[in-house]
C-alpha cells in the first residue's frame, strides 16, 4: 500500500498570543464543512462545526482531567490514600488556562491504494489546523490537530516532550459533542466490555429510560451509565442532517465511548479505565487517538466516508503479496445452533492442561471438529471453489473454557483425540483448501500472549495463513476490560506479531475497529458487533443490519457470517427454538452491504445444496473491489450498494431491508456506457416474510445498460442480490428481455 502521488503540500505558520475574540476557522477543501476553534473566558479550548451553513456541533470544550501525581507516603503510613489526601490542584487541570502560541495550516492531497477494500483507490484530501496550547501557570503545552475533510473532521490532541509533562496518567477526557438539538439516534448501551447488543433507535432524550430494556445478558459485560452509548454513533437530525461520530487510529489509548448529559444535549467521552480505574498511562511524546464527526445531508455520504482510513497511518508491511481476502466454511453454526459442541467429553469436571488425560476420556458423541467431519467441509469448499475451512473446538480444554476465571485454559497446539490436524492438513492441501486456525483465549490473555510465539510458529508450520481470535469472558489480567488500553495494546500486539509470521488475523470479542486496518492490512476482519451468531441465541432485530453500516462499519469490516438459509434453528436443535430474522435475499445481499475481504458461508453445507440456485451467488460474489457506489441509504431502514470486483468486470449489487416491506428503486448509471449486462436478480417473492415465509425467493436475469432502472420489490426482513456480468457474445443474451 504506497501512496501515487503527492499533490498539495502547503504550509502557512502564524505565531501569536492570541486572546478568547480571536477565533480560527478551518473550511473543508469544497467549503462545505467549517471548524472554529477559540478559547471561551478561563482559556477553555473550544470548538464548533458547520456543515452548509448549518450548525452541526454547538461550542464545545476541549481537554483532559489528570490524575493527581503519587501521594508522599511514609513507609509506616497504612492509610488508604496516605499522608496527602487526593484532591484537584492546578497539575490535574489540561483543560482549562491555556493560551494559544502558535497555529500552523497545512493542505493535503494525495491518493493511496489499499492492499483490499471497498475500492482500489482512496483519495485522502483535507485542510489542517494545528493549534499549540501553553497553560502559563505550569507551563505545559499541548496541541490540538484538526484535520477537515470534504465529509467530516478529525482531530486529536498531541503532547510534545517538554519538562514538566513526560509521564502522566488520565483521570478523564474532557472532549465534548454538543449536539444541537434531540436529534435521533441509532445507538448501543456503552459497555467497557461488549459491544455485541440490539441497536435502539431513539430520540437522545429518550436513552435514559430505554437503557435497561437495551442491555441485555452477555458472558462478559459493564455498562457504565444510564445515558452512556457507544462509538460509531450515527445520528439523525430533524433538519435533515446526517451526523457520525467515532474514533481513528485508536493506539497505546483507551477507547472511547460518550456520555450524554441529556439536559444539555451535550455528549462527552469517557475513556474505559483499567483495573485501577485510570484511564490512559501515557509518556510523552505522544498522541491520543483522533475524534471524528461525519456529517452530510445524503446518508450515502456517510456510507462512502474514508476520514477513518485516511487518518490511519499508512501500511507498515513492506510485502503484503501475502494477505489474500478469504471465502470459507468451517465447523461453527452446527456449536452455535447447539447440534454440536466444542467439547469432547463430559467425564471432566475440571481440566489441567498437561494433567487430564484425554485418551481415557469417553466421548460424548456430539464434537462437532472430527476428522470426518472437518473432511465433509473440506471436501465441499473445494467443489465450490471456496479458500478455506474453519475448525472451532478443534483443541483440548473446551469442557471447562470460561466463566471461572482460569488462567491456562488452552495451549493453542494439542487437538482432540478425534480430530487428526496432520490428516486433515494433508487431506485439504491435497484439495487446494487451507484451513484457518481458531485461538480462543476466554479472556485470558496473559496465558495466550505467553503462548502467542509458538502458537503462530505452529500455523506456520501446517500451513495455516488466518485465525479467528475470540476473547469470550471476563479479561485475565484480572480486572481489566476488553476496551481499556491493556487490551488495545494487546490486540495490536497480536496483529503485529500475526505480521512477522505472514498471518491474517480476524478478531472477535475484540475492540471495535478504528481503520488500523490501514497500517496493519492483516488485520482481516473482526466481529465486534451483534454478529449473525446471536440470531440463534434469540435472534436480532431486523433493523440492525441496515444500521451496522453507519457505525461498526465504519472503523472496518466485520465477521458477520452471512449465508444462513434454514431460519427455523429447532431442525437443527429441537432444543433451541430460535428464528433467523431474515429472509435468504437478505441474507446474499449482506455479502454486498456488509463488504468484508473475509466472508463466510455459515450455514450447513448440505442446507445449501437444498436450495443449490441462491448459493450460486454465494459463489460468484467477490470480496474485494474496484469501485464502490452507494445507490440508497437510510439508517435503520434500507441500504443498497453497486461494487465492481476488483480487476474485473463483475458488477454486484445488495440491497438489505428493514421490518418493513417497500420498493427499492435504482439505476444502472454506474455501468459503463455502451455495455450490456446479465443480471441475475435473487429476490424476495411476493410473499416473503422474515417470519412466516423466510425461503421464498424468486431468480430471474434481465439484460441491463447504463439506461436500465430496476424498481424491486423487498420483503420485511428482506431484499435482493444482482450479479452483473457483461455480455461477450450476442447469443449470451438468448430469451432475455431488456430491463
Amino acid at each position: 500500500m504506497k501512496i501515487v502521488k503527492k499533490l498539495i503540500s502547503i504550509m502557512g505558520i502564524g505565531t501569536a498570543i492570541l486572546f478568547a475574540t480571536n477565533a480560527q476557522e478551518l473550511k473543508s477543501p469544497n467549503g462545505n464543512v467549517t471548524m472554529k476553534f477559540y478559547l471561551q473566558n478561563g482559556g477553555i479550548p473550544t470548538y464548533e462545526m458547520y456543515y452548509k451553513g448549518k450548525q452541526v456541533i454547538k461550542p464545545s470544550s476541549l481537554g483532559f482531567e489528570l490524575k493527581p501525581e503519587a501521594d508522599t507516603r511514609a513507609f509506616w503510613d497504612f492509610s488508604p490514600e496516605g499522608s496527602v489526601a487526593e484532591q484537584k490542584d492546578e497539575k490535574t487541570n489540561l483543560y482549562g488556562g491555556f493560551q494559544i502560541v502558535e497555529t500552523k495550516t497545512d493542505k493535503f492531497d494525495e491518493i493511496w491504494y489499499p492492499v483490499w477494500g471497498e475500492e482500489k483507490e482512496i483519495r485522502n484530501r483535507y485542510n489542517e489546523l494545528a493549534v499549540t496550547l501553553n497553560q502559563p501557570k505550569t507551563d505545559r503545552k499541548l496541541t490540538v490537530r484538526f484535520r477537515m475533510f470534504d465529509d467530516g473532521l478529525g482531530f486529536r490532541y498531541e503532547f510534545p516532550i517538554q519538562k514538566n509533562l513526560i509521564y502522566f496518567i488520565i483521570k478523564a477526557e474532557r472532549t465534548q459533542f454538543a449536539m444541537t438539538g434531540d436529534h435521533t439516534a441509532f445507538w448501543i448501551p456503552g459497555d467497557y466490555d461488549t459491544q455485541e447488543y440490539d441497536y435502539t433507535i431513539s430520540k437522545l432524550s429518550e436513552i435514559r429510560g430505554l437503557m435497561q430494556g437495551a442491555i441485555t445478558p452477555n458472558v462478559s459485560q459493564y455498562p457504565f451509565s444510564q445515558t452512556g452509548i457507544q462509538t460509531a454513533l450515527m445520528m439523525k437530525t430533524d433538519n435533515g442532517l446526517y451526523i457520525n461520530v467515532h474514533e481513528a487510529a485508536l493506539i497505546n489509548y483507551a477507547c472511547m465511548h460518550l456520555d450524554l448529559d441529556d439536559k444539555k444535549m451535550i455528549f462527552e467521552s469517557h475513556l474505559t479505565p483499567d483495573s485501577r480505574g485510570d484511564k490512559g498511562h501515557l509518556q510523552a511524546p505522544c498522541n491520543s487517538p483522533w475524534r471524528t464527526i461525519i456529517v452530510s445531508d445524503d446518508a450515502r455520504d456517510i456510507l462512502a466516508s474514508r476520514i477513518t482510513l485516511n487518518l490511519n497511518e499508512p501500511c507498515k508491511i513492506e510485502d503484503t503479496s501475502w494477505i489474500k481476502p478469504v471465502k470459507y466454511v468451517g465447523v461453527w453454526w452446527e456449536m452455535i445452533t447447539g447440534k454440536s459442541e466444542w467439547s469432547y467429553t463430559n467425564d471432566f469436571l475440571s481440566v489441567q492442561l498437561g494433567i487430564t488425560d484425554y485418551s481415557k476420556a469417553k466421548p460424548h458423541g456430539r464434537h462437532g471438529s472430527t476428522t470426518e467431519n472437518v473432511k465433509r467441509h473440506i471436501d465441499f469448499a473445494a467443489e465450490h471453489g471456496f479458500d478455506a475451512v474453519l475448525t472451532e473446538g478443534w483443541n483440548i480444554g473446551w469442557e471447562d473454557w470460561f466463566d471461572n476465571s482460569k488462567d491456562y485454559v488452552f495451549d493453542f497446539m494439542t487437538p482432540y483425540p478425534d480430530f487428526d490436524l496432520v490428516a486433515a492438513r494433508d487431506y485439504a492441501k491435497s484439495k487446494g483448501v487451507r484451513m484457518m486456525m481458531h485461538h480462543e483465549t476466554s479472556g485470558s490473555v496473559r496465558n495466550y500472549e505467553r503462548h502467542l510465539g509458538k502458537a503462530y510458529q505452529f500455523m506456520a508450520d501446517n500451513g495455516y495463513n488466518s485465525v479467528k481470535s475470540g476473547y469470550v469472558g471476563h479479561i485475565i489480567p484480572r480486572g481489566e476490560h476488553h476496551s481499556g488500553q491493556w487490551m488495545v495494546n494487546h490486540y495490536q500486539y497480536a496483529i503485529e506479531k500475526a505480521a512477522e509470521y505472514k498471518i491474517m488475523v480476524n478478531a472477535h470479542e475484540a475492540v471495535r475497529p478504528t481503520g488500523v486496518c490501514r497500517t496493519w492490512p492483516n488485520l482481516i476482519s473482526n466481529e465486534s458487533a451483534r454478529g449473525q451468531e446471536y440470531q440463534a441465541f434469540g435472534g436480532n432485530k431486523p433493523h440492525n443490519i441496515t444500521i451496522l453500516p453507519f457505525t461498526r462499519l465504519i472503523g472496518g469490516p466485520m465477521d458477520y457470517t452471512p449465508g444462513i438459509f434454514e431460519m427455523d434453528v429447532s431442525k437443527y436443535n429441537p432444543n433451541n427454538n430460535s428464528h433467523v430474522n431474515s429472509t435468504i435475499a437478505n441474507q446474499l445481499s449482506l455479502y454486498v452491504t456488509m463488504s468484508s475481504p473475509l466472508q463466510m458461508a455459515a450455514d450447513f453445507p448440505e442446507t445449501y445444496m437444498k436450495f443449490a440456485d441462491a448459493f450460486q451467488f454465494i459463489k460468484d460474489v467477490a470480496l474485494d473491489w474496484d469501485k464502490s457506489k452507494y445507490l440508497e441509504a437510510e439508517p435503520g431502514e434500507y441500504v443498497t450498494v453497486a461494487r465492481k470486483a476488483k480487476n474485473s468486470e463483475k458488477w454486484f449489487v445488495g440491497c438489505t431491508n428493514s421490518e418493513k416491506s417497500r420498493v427499492s428503486k435504482i439505476d444502472f448509471s454506474f455501468l459503463p456506457k455502451g455495455k450490456t449486462y446479465i443480471a441475475t436478480i435473487y429476490a424476495d417473492a411476493p410473499n416473503a416474510h422474515y417470519k412466516t415465509n423466510p425461503q421464498a425467493y424468486n431468480i430471474r436475469k434481465v439484460l441491463v445498460t447504463e439506461k436500465s432502472k430496476l424498481s424491486q420489490y423487498c420483503a420485511p426482513g428482506g431484499g435482493y442480490a444482482i450479479s452483473l456480468t457483461e455480455v461477450t457474445d450476442k447469443a449470451q443474451t438468448k430469451g432475455l428481455k431488456i430491463l
